[in-house]
């Protein structure tokens, strides 16, 4: 059987997750209802860890999330197209340009295909912060995966699609 770390941190054991269905007669999988609240403890815990990261850099998650996008598309796209890429609403895109704007690390222009549009730029200055911040961060990124090996790795990342798929059944209907 596989190790289990303890919870640490709040996460619920096994042992309470055992009880929590007792009390409420409930005929659930307490290993699988265990995955799950760690999963969601874990990703709690790694949004505030992301947020003081990007910090150091004069960033957000999402901001930097929004200049990778940028960069990674020939530095130029819609609101629409962004807040589909990143997985968020139009009106979160205009907050996150808005400030990324006010920082002079994107501008807007009307759009060339459709003149009632605009579209995002990625401005010299923001490429730059990438730049300088690269070394930094892909340290980090990996850093915080060193404890596994690449067969660890390559299982997780298989896990963790399987995972994301399972998602919607916290948010379906």
């Amino acid at each position: 059987m596989a190790q289990q770390h303890p919870a640490g941190n709040g996460a619920p054991s096994l042992d309470q997750a055992r009880r929590q269905l007792s009390r409420y007669g409930l005929a659930a999988d307490p290993q699988a209802v265990l995955v799950a609240a760690r999963l969601m403890a874990a990703g709690a815990r790694l949004g505030q860890a992301g947020e003081a990261h990007f910090a150091r850099f004069g960033l957000s998650t999402g901001r930097y999330r929004l200049l990778a996008e940028l960069e990674d598309h020939g530095g130029e796209k819609s609101p629409s197209q962004l807040a589909a890429a990143l997985g968020v609403s139009r009106a979160t895109v205009t907050g996150l340009v808005d400030g990324l704007e006010r920082d002079g690390l994107v501008t807007r222009r009307p759009s060339v295909e459709d003149g009632r549009g605009n579209v995002v730029i990625l401005t010299a200055r923001g490429a730059q912060r990438l730049r300088d911040m690269a070394p930094e961060h892909f340290d980090r990124m990996q850093a915080m995966v060193a404890g596994l090996s690449v067969e660890e790795r390559t299982v997780f990342l298989d896990l963790l699609a399987r995972l994301v798929e399972g998602m919607s059944a916290l948010t379906d209907g």
